[in-house]
């Protein structure tokens, strides 16, 4: 990732500037973890499971 900062008079950094690529990644993994938090507490089932439900079903 190529990142630039701003700086202020005193040489800190008060923010930075990258890709728009990047940021459209940034948001995407970002989302992706908002989306695994909210199905945390959701019931799970085993892939075979799944995948013999999918086979009954003519899916697969």
């Amino acid at each position: 990732m190529r990142v630039r900062y701003i700086v202020d008079e005193e040489g800190r950094r008060t923010a930075v500037v990258i890709p728009i690529e990047d940021y459209e990644e940034l948001l995407e993994d970002l989302h992706d973890l908002a989306v695994i938090a909210e199905r945390r507490d959701e019931p799970v089932a085993p892939l075979e499971e799944i995948v013999e439900k999918l086979k009954k079903n003519g899916i697969l």
